[in-house]
């Protein structure tokens, strides 16, 4: 057999879905299809409230199925509120698992579904350095995922990412037996997210593009056996594919369905998005933006955005991850700079065309959408300053698993660079 030095193989994978407006209400036959009889749906308290788990419960019964509701899960959950959710799920048995919700309700379900079918110390599974990396034993039970935002793509990924309080710090599990069975994606679901989250949820799906499009080739790792082939591969043709139709639809309906909530059409285009991008990214992997956001969300004080629950201070995830994208792009422009102006041309071909320093043009057309749609001017605008700077770079160079993506070395000092760079975006 040939011996190759580089990697050679890549893997892709995604989840089944069903797509369109009404296709929650088949979700009995769907799950009875898997062969599940008794059934845990997983939402947040906020979720709960607008009566969606209960109409996916309902729609779930219909099917012959018994279904309980399980309404606490933590918005960016933490460690403690997904050994929460593990703790009431052990209370009884079951054979199938509903994540209704966002990626924090959509994650908590992966979590409760890996820690009941097999159960270990939460830090086994953990991605290291900060757990232990340990692979699930075996495969877990039926999954299905109804996302209620246009954000995350957690409905097509094989990943669950937390908070660790005592480490102020973002980490999570990655594996493929945590991709969900089945992902049932409803734009009618969407219609009632406030413009803040619609603008943060999006971010995420853009970020997702951008970084597993611009993402280490899977060709320039070491060669992998097929036992420790990782599930983020880096760049491949196929991710590149489904990223590219994200970014066109991006293009076309992200400050719309900002601006304009209650237009189907634009809705419709970012949950599409959320899934293209999804594909890629939850194949290729993400790098530097996501990197940087853990120790963001993980350190916040005192900012509490608005339409978001007000009891603690947060960073939303797609805040998190868009306050350095721009300077993060700008540090990783030189490794492809082909890959970065077509990103830049798809986004905004006028905006793009308009920066003379090829360099500055994707940053450019990043900057432009955030001040647009309201996202805040940069760390500033989530209350860090300068001094907060070290403690953001120890944080993430904590993802390892993350900055191995990247298509460059990251050092500490480009991370302070990237950092620095994004106290304020314009």
């Amino acid at each position: 057999m040939t011996e190759y030095l580089n990697e050679t193989v890549f893997t892709w994978g995604a989840t089944p879905l069903k797509f369109g407006a009404g296709a929650v209400d088949e979700i009995g036959w769907d799950l009875a299809k898997l062969g599940a009889e008794r059934v845990l749906i997983v939402t947040d308290p906020a979720v709960a409230a607008t009566g969606l788990p209960q109409r996916v419960a309902d729609a779930a019964k219909s099917g012959g199925l018994t279904v309980e509701v399980y309404d606490r899960v933590h918005v960016e959950p933490t460690d403690a509120s997904i050994r929460e959710a593990i703790d009431f799920a052990n209370q009884s048995t079951w054979d199938g698992f509903i994540g209704v919700g966002g990626g924090s309700s959509i994650d908590t379900a992966k979590a409760v579904n890996l820690f009941t079918t097999h159960p270990a110390d939460l830090y086994d599974y953990v991605n290291k350095p900060l757990g232990e990396g340990k692979a699930p034993p075996g495969p877990l039970k039926p999954l299905v995922a109804v996302p209620t935002t246009a954000g995350t793509g957690s409905e097509t990924t094989p990943v669950c990412v937390m908070d660790f309080l005592d480490h102020q710090v973002k980490s999570g599990i990655s594996h493929a037996y945590l991709r969900p069975d089945l992902a049932v994606i409803d734009p009618l679901l969407t219609l009632s997210m406030p413009p803040e989250v619609t603008a943060a949820s999006g971010m995420d799906v853009l970020c997702h593009a951008l970084e597993s499009y611009t993402a280490r080739p899977f060709h320039s790792f070491p060669r992998h056996s097929p036992e420790t082939r990782v599930a983020y591969n880096g760049s491949n043709p196929i991710s590149d594919a489904w990223t590219e139709q994200a970014l066109q639809l991006l293009a076309r309906s992200f400050r719309k369905a900002v601006l304009n909530g209650g237009d189907l059409d634009a809705r419709t285009d970012m949950m599409l998005a959320a899934t293209f991008a999804g594909m890629g990214f939850g194949n290729a992997g993400v790098h530097v933006p996501h990197a940087c956001a853990y120790p963001i969300a993980g350190r916040v004080r005192e900012y509490r955005p608005a339409n978001y629950p007000q009891d603690v201070a947060l960073v939303p995830h797609g805040e998190s991850v868009s306050l350095t994208a721009p300077a993060a792009f700008r540090f990783t422009f030189p490794t492809d700079p082909a890959k970065h102006l077509r990103a830049a041309e798809i986004l905004d071909p006028r905006g793009s065309a308009a920066v003379t320093d090829d360099r500055e043009r994707l940053p450019h057309v990043l900057t432009s959408l955030m001040r647009d749609i309201g996202i805040p001017n940069g760390l500033s605008g989530v209350g860090y300053g300068e001094s907060d700077v070290g403690a953001l770079v120890e944080g993430t160079m904590q993802q390892q698993r993350l900055l191995a993506v990247a298509p460059r070395t990251v050092r500490d000092e480009d991370v302070e660079a990237v950092l620095t760079e994004s106290l304020r975006n314009w």
